[in-house]
């Protein structure tokens, strides 16, 4: 009895891991699409090349540049 029981709970545990989708997450997508718009929007208020490749790299790195702000906002 002991036995069945332990290897239930085993293949439960093995089939549960075998549904988990690593890396699959809604957050990606939010992450990318704010990363196409910033993107549009640094290169887009550029006005040389240069000033359009910072534009770029800040696009890569806006959620520090909202995080500082919300947190400068509210006093922390």
């Amino acid at each position: 009895m002991t036995e069945k029981l332990n290897y239930t709970f085993v293949t439960h545990s093995i089939m549960q891991k075998e549904h988990k989708m690593p890396g699959c997450n809604p957050g990606g997508a939010f992450y990318f699409l704010g990363f196409i718009g910033a993107a549009v929007y640094f290169i887009g208020a550029a006005t040389t090349f240069w000033m359009g490749v910072l534009g770029f790299l800040k696009a890569i790195v806006w959620p520090a540049f909202l995080v500082y702000g919300l947190l400068t906002y509210i006093g922390l």
